[in-house]
């Protein structure tokens, strides 16, 4: 099975950017679909984006990230990436990826099979 790291959180002002980054380590993640999701405190965890590349690449994104968040990967390094720009405070949260078996982007929690630890991210008005 897949292990997954993230890297790449801290503190930023609104405005300024990001970018999160996912190793993983096990498997290589073009075996799978992958995702980022976040948790604010007292939230649920939410979706941000999806990317799955078995007949060319598909990408998706929340609603309140498009055109501001973009995901990429790089299978060489067995990385995932979230570039974050034009933050705000609304972005603040514990941020995840995650990896799921099968070939379908997914926006459901319950749909991914594996988990990183998360990373911290702070956006101050």
């Amino acid at each position: 099975q897949v292990q997954l790291t993230e890297s790449g959180g801290g503190s930023v002002q609104a405005g300024e950017s990001l970018r999160l980054s996912c190793v993983a380590s096990g498997r290589p993640l073009r075996e799978y679909t992958v995702g980022w999701f976040r948790q604010a405190p007292g939230k649920e965890r939410e979706f941000v984006s999806t990317m799955t590349w078995r007949s060319g690449l598909s990408t998706d994104y929340a609603d309140s990230v498009k055109g501001r968040f973009t995901m990429s990967r790089d299978l060489a390094k067995n990385t995932i990436y979230l570039q974050m720009n034009t933050m705000s405070p609304g972005d603040t949260a514990v941020y995840y990826c995650a990896a799921r078996n099968g070939w379908n982007r997914s926006a459901k929690v319950g749909d991914y099979d594996y988990w990183g630890q998360g990373t911290q991210v702070t956006v101050s008005a």
